[in-house]
């Protein structure tokens, strides 16, 4: 059975930062792309960040600079570093990981930040 647990959302003052996490575990953990998504209400899910299994990385560009996303293969996990977060960051955040039609997402954690 394929889990993806995320944790560390919460509240924040603008300007703060929160570092999430999620725990993959069903799946060879490093054959897999691996993706944090937000979606804040009346909007469209978003993907914020990306790494593949080779290590490369993009960002949507409201993030970059600010976000970063990491994964350790020895223990399966992948977090997300958030810096300077501001209201617009407001969401409930989903950690994904894809393999060409495997595509498997967690049930998110809430992010927000008062201004």
């Amino acid at each position: 059975q394929v889990q993806l647990v995320e944790s560390g959302g919460g509240l924040v003052q603008a300007g703060g930062s929160l570092r999430l996490s999620c725990a993959v575990s069903g799946v060879r953990f490093n054959s897999y792309s691996v993706n944090w998504a937000r979606q804040a209400p009346g909007k469209q899910r978003e993907v914020v960040a990306t790494m593949t299994i080779d290590g490369s990385t993009n960002y949507l560009d409201s993030v970059k600079g600010r976000f970063t996303i990491s994964r350790d293969n020895a223990k399966n996990t992948v977090s997300l570093q958030m810096n300077s977060l501001k209201p617009e960051d407001t969401a409930v955040y989903y950690c994904n990981a894809k393999r060409n039609w495997m595509d498997y997402w967690g049930q998110g954690t809430q992010v927000t930040v008062s201004s």
